[in-house]
């Protein structure tokens, strides 16, 4: 995940994604380079519009927020829905206890 990382903080400061550059901020980082990992990692960002990717990666990830976060809502309504009927099935319950004590 660092060797992204670092992919994707050369790109934001404006500098060509190579081999080079991805290993100094690997190093700078303290992390062990492997070259074939780095070779891999150029390789596969080649020709790759890094804006376009991060751009759609975001709007798949806030799209799919907003239904999560509904249908949390929606089950924390049922539960209440669910109590309120406990709740009013045992006070109908309870006075009809009492209702035989006196009845």
């Amino acid at each position: 995940m660092e060797y992204v990382y670092a992919a994707m903080l050369i790109h934001k400061a404006g500098q060509k994604v190579d081999e080079a550059s991805v290993t100094k901020v690997l190093a700078a980082a303290g992390v062990k380079v492997d070259e074939a990992r780095v070779k891999a990692l150029v390789a596969a960002l080649d020709g790759v519009n890094i804006e376009e990717a991060i751009e759609k990666a975001s709007a798949v990830q806030v799209a799919a927020a907003p239904v999560g976060a509904s249908e949390k809502g929606e089950a924390k309504e049922e539960k209440k829905e669910e109590k309120k009927e406990e709740d009013t099935k045992s006070e109908e319950q309870a006075a009809a206890g009492l209702g035989s004590l006196f009845g």
